[in-house]
Order: C-alpha cells, then structure tokens, then sequence
C-alpha cells in the first residue's frame, strides 16, 4: 500500500472472522435488535476493538433511507439447480460477506425477463449482481441498465462500463491441461460446459464455438485447447454429476477410441465421468485419467483426491458485494481480476498404454 492509500476501513464480516462468530451475530451486537451470550458480546466487542471498528458506517445507514435495502442477484436457468452446484453457493456466502456493511437483503431472479422484463424491470432493489454473461443474460443487463442502477457481473464480459468480477479460467484451464500432457497422456478428451443458453448436449463443433454464448465455458474451452488443439470435446447441458456420467459414458464405452484421460470443465462434471468410467469396469487414474475445474468439497470420490484448478468461489462473491457497497456510496465501481491455483490430485498419472 502506499503513502497516498486509504487504509480499508475494518467492516462488520472483518470483525465477525476476528472474533469466530457469524456475521449476523457481530451485527447483532452493535444494532442491539436481539440478546446475545454475554462471552460472545466481549468477544466481539475485543475484535473490534482490536481491528479498530467503531461501529456500522454512517454512510450505509444514510443508503437505506428510501432504497429498499435489497440487492437482486441474477442466476442463469432454474434457482434450484443452480443452488446443486457448490461453486454458487459458496458464491452467495462471499457475496453475503461483501454486503454486510449495508445489512443488505438479496433477491433471487432467473434472467429470463419474459416480454416485458417485469422482474427486472420493476423489482424493488436497490442494485443488480449478473452471474456470467451469456446471450440470455446480455438481455436481461439491458433491462437493469435502463433502470440507471448499479450493476457488477461475475464472470462474463458485460461491456467497458460495467465493473466485473473476472476469473482466470483460460490460464488455469491450461494448467490442469499441462499437468496431464506433462504425465505423458496425449489422447485426451473434454467436457465443457455449457455453450449457451440452449443448454444442448453434443459434439463441440468449430460451428457451434462461433455462435457460443457462455464466456467461461469459452475461455476455459480455450485454454484446453491451448494444450490440446485437437482433442475432441462435448458440452454437457448442466454442471452436474449426471451430465457428467452421461458425457462420461459417451467417451468411455468404446475401448477403439477411448481416451486416456478426460479433462471436465467442472468437478461435479468430473465426477460424473469417473461413476461412467467405474461402471464400465475401468479404473481411474491406471485405465483413464480424470481432471476437474473448481476445486469443490464433491461427495462420491472415497478415498480419491481429484485433480483440478481450485477457484476462489467465496472471494468472487465477496469482491462483487463490496463493489456493489461503493458504488452505492457513489463510488466508481472497480473491476478485479481473481486467479485459480492448481492441485494434483489422485485421479490423475501416467497413461497405462
């Protein structure tokens, strides 16, 4: 930090992880809306103490005088299988983080807004979060853009003035990529994510990449590819453990062209084509390697560790609600780019061939 930085001021989420309580107790704590163990009132009294907080900010009090203190959030397809993935939940819990100065509620919208946009365009909020850009979503931006109110996308390119979230999933696709060309396996297959909104399942074509519409399944297609340029590909029409063994059991079933290791776009995808691989008597990583994205805690795995780029989930969230807090206090919006870190796991070695 430099001479001429403010130093960030101590939030209620700081105070709460200093002192091991949830938010919503810290915040308890100072609004004195509900009792608290007198040991848990010292104990956060001391971390904030400690962190030098004084209290909730003047400022978010003065934001909620007539706004309607909700933050709508914009998931892509149905809110029940979204909430199937761990990557979104651990998303939500950052995001709740990053708003807790504001003691913000959050609204759940599908980015579907029908004829008239009637969710979008009339929902009582005060600020938007899009998660991902893809075309469906790009409709929906207008719609919240014509609204003049503050908007952060995560992961998805939303034009120049929006601030974003990003991740690297391009570079950390290329290093799960690496690490199993590094093992010596060179006929590799993958599973993508979706392509777009139509959620099809097939045969990842040069016709179907120009007209895709989903940014990460872009992006982390391309780093594979960086890799391997011509391993063949199949999108799958959801990031579930399912999808995954129905992909799975498409690449598997043929030992003529089966591959000797399988990179998935996801771990739950992942997963999926390891119970493919296991039902058809194949043992992973000696008959056929398996490698994921997210770096999720997956049941159905046992003893195995899955390799796979670990992303920050939670600190998306979190960094996305903060923006969201500035430019409520009519500060600019910041874009920030986050990184993956990759692991070796054990579902990955040598090709046995």
């Amino acid at each position: 930090m430099s001479s001429q930085e403010t130093p960030r001021r101590a939030t209620i989420a700081d105070v709460a992880r200093e002192a091991g309580v949830a938010t919503s107790t810290a915040s308890v704590v100072f609004s004195g809306k509900a009792k608290v163990a007198a040991a848990t009132r010292e104990r956060v009294l001391a971390a904030a103490a400690e962190l030098g907080y004084a209290g909730p900010d003047p400022r978010a009090a003065s934001l909620r005088r007539g706004r309607s203190g909700i933050v709508a959030v914009v998931l892509e397809g149905h809110l029940r299988a979204a909430f199937l993935d761990p990557v979104t939940t651990a998303m939500m819990d950052g995001l709740t983080d990053g708003l807790a100065e504001l003691s913000a509620g959050i609204l759940l919208i599908r980015d579907e807004p029908g004829e008239d946009g009637s969710a979008l365009a009339s929902a009582p909020v005060d600020a938007f979060v899009l998660i991902g850009c893809s075309g469906r979503t790009r409709a929906s931006l207008e719609v919240v853009r014509g609204r003049g109110l503050p908007v952060v996308v995560i992961e998805g390119d939303a034009g120049g003035d929006i601030p974003r979230i990003t991740l690297d999933n391009a570079a950390a696709a290329a290093d799960v990529a690496r690490h199993v060309r590094d093992l010596g396996h060179r006929d590799v297959a993958l599973v993508t994510l979706s392509l777009d909104a139509e959620r099809e399942r097939g045969l990842v074509t040069q016709e179907r990449i120009a007209t895709a519409t989903v940014d990460v399944t872009i992006d982390r297609l391309a780093g594979m590819r960086e890799v391997f340029p011509d391993a063949p590909a199949i999108s799958a029409s959801g990031s579930l453990i399912d999808e995954g063994a129905i992909v799975g059991r498409m690449l598997l079933a043929d030992p003529a062209t089966r591959p000797t290791a399988v990179l998935a776009q996801s771990d739950l995808l992942a997963v999926g084509v390891i119970r493919a691989a296991e039902e058809l008597g194949l043992r992973v990583p000696e008959d056929v390697s398996v490698a994921g994205f997210d770096g999720i805690a997956v049941d159905g795995l046992g003893p195995q560790l899955l390799t796979t780029s670990v992303q920050p989930a939670v600190e998306k969230g979190r960094a996305a609600g903060e923006q969201v807090a500035r430019m409520l206090r009519g500060e600019p919006g910041i874009t920030q780019h986050l990184t993956c870190r990759f692991r070796e796991g054990t579902t990955t070695a040598p090709p046995s061939r």
